[in-house]
Parts: structure tokens; C-alpha cells; sequence
């Protein structure tokens, strides 16, 4: 098989990786720190991510479904995974084979688990005001868990990037079902909620956005590091004169005679209209290009006038900071992470 060089790069920091889960940790105190893979590791590469993590000593890891779960069999030695959205009438086969938790998620569910689970243990998600997934906390604590031998007891705090009055309410509610329901551990917390600090990390914490370079709230600035530098490769240099435009909708027009690096990356790779927008651009060598014109689907260009000797192959490092990105663009940090597309490379340093 012919090996083909992708144009588009994600380069990818491990150590800023553990890095940011060490951090997390320490900020969890005594409790378990985990690590949420989902969306195959927030678009990083779930597999990498997992076998980086556990290597640190993470050992508690979470992602959606059990087509995500059964991706990232075998799991490493001494690593527990468990499938957030529970487990579905057509999901049972592979929640019998594969050896992962559900997270029970509605009366419907842990009915199917008690029939069918053969007695195998199971994480519980309880909905103490996301109103999304989860048991209400009065199914909780009407006796419908009772017997079931769950491993985590879960909740999901809806306003913890906020100092939103809702938290402390998520927590007193969150309190009162573990007094009524029995559980080996009980997880609250988020990456937001971790810096809310001590008293919501009861057993085990699941940061996700932290991981990967993202600031879920104030008390993480300057602590979380940035993971992922996306890169283009430059597909041409062109001369443009003073008064002509570039792109569709000639939304640029030069002030100048100036030369455009066009580059091999659009929309299709989840760079969207809105980055160009906002202002958002590149580097090459520590010099400065903005982006101009219209973002297309496969294609975006760069003002390179300034940036010296830069030729056909040459790439460039997009800027990528998620928090300055997110208030830029006005895309989530999540967003920015998840919408990277499959036609970058992976490459961790």
C-alpha cells in the first residue's frame, strides 16, 4: 500500500498531556482522577490518549458509546472504562461481551441491566439538575437501585464553568442521594468542576476539556497547557496586485502588491468561517500571517507579504490557543477540538 503524506497536521504535546492530568489530579485531592475519552479522545485520537493517561496512572476512563468502548479494546492493564449513555436494548450483546460498565442512565435501563446484566457491576447516572441524562434524584432514592452492585454512582454539574447558584444546589442534591444509595464510589466533577474545588470531588473526578489544553474556568489559567497545534501546508505562493481580491465573494481586496499563501485546509477540516471572521491566522518561523478572504471548503489563504522567504511546502502553525480561539470565533473550546477533521494527521511528540 502506498503511503500518502496528508497536507494537514495535528501536532500533538504528551507531555502537556500528563502534564494537564497531573495537574487535575492534584486539584482532586485524594479523590481518583479519570479522564474522559469520548469523541475519540475529544478528536485527539482516544487510543493515544488512553495509552498516554494510563501510562501517567490514570486508571478510570469514560466515553459515550459502546461503539467508542469496543474501538479501544483490548484496554490497557488495570483500566477501567465505562460507556456514559448506558446501555440500550441493542447494545446489550456488546455490554455482556466487553469488558466495560454501563452508566445506567433511566429506570428503563437499570430494569434491562437486572434482567440481563448477569449480576455484573454497573455505574448509575443521576440527574441532579442538567435534566439530560440520569435517574431523578427521587427514582434514586426510592429503592429502584437497591441490590445492584454499582461501582460509581454519577452526576453531571450543568453550570460549573459559572458562578451560577446552581452548583452548591447540584451538590446538596448530589449529597443526599449518596446518604440513600449505596455505591464504591461517588463522582461529581467535571474539569469545571474540579476547580470548584474540594468539596465536589468526592471519589473520582472525569475532567475532559482540561485534558486537552482547554480553560474550563478562571482558576486554571496559567496551569493548563496547550496540546494541540494544528498545521497546513502551504499549496502556493501567488503575487497579488494592489486592488484585486482574494476568495469567493471578494471579501478581501489588497491594499498592496502582496503575496497570499494559499493552503490546503477548509471548513471540510472543521476550520470554519467564523475563525476568518474573528481574525484568526498563522505563523511561519515566528512571522506573522493573517488570514484573508473566505474561508471554502478545502481552501483558506494567508497575507504572507511580510513573512520573508516562504515557498510552496512550507507549513504554517495555525493559531490555536482554545480559550483566545473560543472568544474569537465565538466557538465552544469543545468545538474547536472536536470539529478538527479527519484529514489531519495525529502526531504526538
Amino acid at each position: 500500500m502506498i503511503e500518502v503524506p496528508s497536507p494537514l497536521r495535528l501536532r500533538l504535546d504528551r507531555d502537556a498531556l500528563v502534564a494537564n492530568w497531573r495537574w487535575l489530579a492534584a486539584r482532586s485531592g485524594p479523590a481518583a482522577c479519570g479522564a474522559a475519552v469520548k469523541a475519540d479522545g475529544y478528536g485527539l485520537g482516544a487510543r493515544a490518549v488512553m495509552r498516554h493517561l494510563a501510562a501517567a496512572g490514570c486508571r478510570d476512563f469514560f466515553v459515550a458509546t459502546w461503539a467508542e468502548a469496543a474501538a479501544l479494546m483490548p484496554l490497557p492493564e488495570g483500566v477501567s472504562l465505562s460507556v456514559l449513555h448506558g446501555v440500550g436494548a441493542s447494545d446489550m450483546v456488546a455490554a455482556r461481551t466487553l469488558p466495560v460498565r454501563p452508566v445506567l442512565a433511566s429506570l428503563a435501563q437499570v430494569a434491562r441491566w437486572r434482567e440481563a446484566g448477569e449480576g455484573r457491576p454497573c455505574d448509575v447516572m443521576v440527574d441532579t439538575g442538567m435534566n439530560r441524562l440520569g435517574l431523578r434524584v427521587e427514582e434514586a432514592m426510592s429503592g429502584a437501585l437497591d441490590g445492584l452492585r454499582i461501582e460509581t454512582l454519577l452526576s453531571h454539574l450543568a453550570s460549573a464553568d459559572e458562578d451560577s447558584d446552581q452548583n452548591a444546589g447540584q451538590l446538596a442534591a448530589f449529597r443526599a442521594v449518596r446518604e440513600a444509595v449505596l455505591a464504591r464510589r461517588y463522582s461529581l466533577a467535571n474539569s469545571a468542576g474540579i476547580c470548584l474545588g474540594a468539596d465536589y470531588a468526592f471519589d473520582l473526578t472525569r475532567p475532559g476539556i482540561a485534558l486537552y489544553g482547554g480553560t474550563p474556568r478562571g482558576e486554571a489559567e496559567g496551569h493548563i497547557r496547550q496540546v494541540v497545534y494544528p498545521e497546513t501546508r502551504i499549496l502556493q505562493v501567488r503575487d497579488v496586485p494592489a486592488g484585486e481580491s482574494v476568495g469567493y465573494g471578494a471579501t478581501w481586496t489588497a491594499p498592496r502588491a502582496s503575496r497570499v499563501a494559499v493552503a490546503n485546509m477548509g471548513y471540510a477540516d472543521g476550520f470554519l468561517r467564523c475563525h476568518a471572521a474573528a481574525g484568526g491566522g498563522a505563523s511561519w518561523q515566528g512571522r506573522s500571517l493573517p488570514l484573508i478572504g473566505r474561508v471554502s471548503m478545502d481552501l483558506i489563504a494567508f497575507d504572507a507579504s511580510d513573512a520573508g522567504a516562504i515557498s510552496e511546502g512550507d507549513w504554517l502553525a495555525l493559531d490555536y490557543d482554545l480559550p483566545q480561539t473560543a472568544v474569537r470565533s465565538g466557538l465552544s473550546q469543545y468545538e474547536l477540538l472536536t470539529g478538527l477533521g479527519k484529514r489531519f494527521a495525529r502526531i504526538w511528540d
